[in-house]
């Protein structure tokens, strides 16, 4: 096989998260007398990790301070409920299944917080990645190639022997950053035509066709 490591984004790409990622979202803002967002908004807006999604759906001109306690809130309320809706696309389980009987190794790299991508992949996916990174102090989130890079020097892996795996302009630009080949799936937050704007040129469509293209 072309690739010795896999390297996944979690949201968009392994898991789809965006039900509870919008419910408590909106329980932050109606705790803090704030409108409600649209699923679809809510869509849009992840990806850049969870202070952006926050600071993106409080009322535009919203200061520091209320930033900060909405994504507080947030976070609490996530941590207690990002399992009620969240569930592996389709498909995804027997991709990594094989790509590991096949001696791949395979990391997952989250601008999520940290405290949720562990628990996350352990009850998803308990003992298949080798490495999960989350959003945490002291190192940079994506599309900064901070996190990718670690997973490869983890794993002793060299750049052209590495590709990465995700769905969002984010992950087209952390890839390009780490100097390694990227797959975009196009079942997550962002749609193929905007990517492809984004500088996205391969694609995989269904969990058939991503492994295929990690298994040429």
């Amino acid at each position: 096989m072309r690739y010795q490591t896999a390297i996944f984004d979690l949201d968009g790409t392994l898991l789809n998260t965006l039900d509870d990622l919008h419910a408590s979202t909106n329980h932050a803002l109606r705790a803090q007398g704030f409108p409600p967002r649209s699923r679809d908004e809510v869509r849009q807006f992840v990806g850049n990790g969870i202070y952006n999604l926050i600071r993106l759906a409080v009322p535009e001109g919203s200061d520091a301070r209320c930033i900060d306690a909405t994504y507080d809130l947030f976070n609490e309320h996530y941590a207690a409920h990002h399992l009620d809706q969240t569930d592996p696309y389709p498909g995804i389980t027997s991709v990594i299944d094989t790509i590991r009987s096949r001696g791949m190794s395979c990391c997952v790299v989250s601008n999520k917080g940290d405290y949720a991508v562990r628990p996350l992949v352990e009850h998803f996916f308990p003992g298949v990645f080798d490495v999960a990174v989350g959003e945490r102090e002291g190192i940079r989130r994506k599309p900064a190639p901070d996190t990718v890079l670690a997973c490869m020097d983890k794993l002793q892996s060299p750049p052209d022997r590495c590709v990465y795996i995700g769905d969002s302009e984010v992950d087209v630009a952390c890839a390009a950053n780490a100097g390694i080949d990227c797959i975009i799936v196009t079942w997550g937050f962002r749609d193929e035509d905007f990517l492809r704007t984004q500088g996205a040129t391969t694609f995989a469509h269904t969990a058939d066709e991503l492994e295929r293209l990690l298994c040429a």
